[in-house]
């Protein structure tokens, strides 16, 4: 199994690299362009009118690598429908913004509706699939039957992790590192436990992230935008779930975690307390205000998530 997750991981290399610069200056001549906040890094001001939506780019690689090398079951089901589905929620949204020419697409309740709707889906197949309804503690030798709240939980979960994945999507390159380390270490996890598809589909995103990435680094020539933020996150939350390492999600993908809890924190102070406990969130941005490089942040976020992925992946072993 070794050796075809590896050519799965190349393919899916390989053919995100081909569709760059096939589908760059199309979304480029389309003026699918990137709208940047005014409230944000006045550096990033720069990045107006970059192509967006190149997320495109890492879900098709994923798709197509993954349907020539895994077996058609519903464990590859599941994981194509959490990805694709979220993609394609982030796709509509990203449409929307360039059309309307806004910084904001879907409203919170249509881009809301349209994640539980993927999650109901999902999670509908697991229970056809008669997944188990147990939690495995890291770590420790303990585990939790939730029963039928296992499904609910695994709603919030695929919502909470998919959107915390879309606020990492702010610098060139930040995402894209971070996600295939994520996605590296689940095909550890998936290999492990003897799982081929959820094997060959993380490794299929490792291979396409790391194609789009050629193109992202800084100075990004594209974004991936919400469609392929949003289609990361579910497609890591689904791994995670297919995999029984979901609580180990917030280890493998902590970067994520503390991105999305530096908002919640920024958020609830300001309206609480009427301060701001960071320059600006998510908690790149205020790394960026302090004085780092773009660079800087970026590296280290890499280092960070490779730290926690390593950390994870040791958790695991020990179950």
């Amino acid at each position: 199994m070794e050796n075809e997750v590896l050519f799965t991981m190349g393919v899916a290399f390989v053919l995100a690299l081909i569709m760059g610069p096939l589908c760059i200056p199309i979304l480029r001549r389309m003026k699918f362009g990137q709208q940047i906040r005014e409230e944000g890094p006045k550096a990033h001001l720069k990045k107006q009118g970059t192509p967006t939506m190149g997320g495109i780019i890492i879900l098709l690689a994923l798709s197509l690598a993954t349907l020539r090398f895994a077996e058609k079951n519903m464990d590859l089901l599941i994981l194509l429908i959490a990805s694709l589905g979220y993609g394609l929620v982030g796709f509509l949204d990203d449409y929307i913004k360039i059309v309307f020419k806004r910084s904001l697409g879907l409203t919170a309740k249509q881009k809301l509706f349209g994640q539980l709707l993927i999650s109901a889906i999902v999670c509908y197949l697991l229970i056809v699939q008669g997944h188990s309804t147990e939690f495995y503690i890291p770590f420790v030798s303990f585990h939790i039957n939730a029963g039928w709240l296992y499904f609910p939980i695994m709603a919030i979960i695929m919502l909470g992790a998919s959107n915390a994945v879309n606020f990492t999507d702010g610098l060139d390159g930040l995402l894209a590192g971070t996600s295939a380390i994520a996605f590296g270490a689940y095909t550890i996890i998936a290999m492990n436990n003897t799982q081929p598809e959820a094997a060959i589909f993380s490794a299929a995103m490792v291979g396409a992230v790391l194609g789009f990435l050629v193109f992202n680094a800084h100075p990004a020539k594209v974004f991936m935008g919400d469609t392929g933020s949003l289609g990361i996150g579910g497609g890591l939350v689904a791994v995670a779930i297919l995999t029984k390492a979901e609580l180990l999600l917030a280890i493998v993908g902590g970067v994520f975690l503390i991105e999305i809890l530096s908002v919640v924190i920024q958020v609830v102070s300001f309206k609480t307390r009427g301060k701001r406990v960071f320059k600006m969130s998510p908690i790149h941005h205020h790394f960026e205000l302090v004085g780092w490089s773009e660079w800087r942040v970026v590296i280290t976020f890499w280092v960070v998530g490779l730290v926690l992925a390593a950390l994870g992946l040791y958790m695991n072993e020990v179950l």
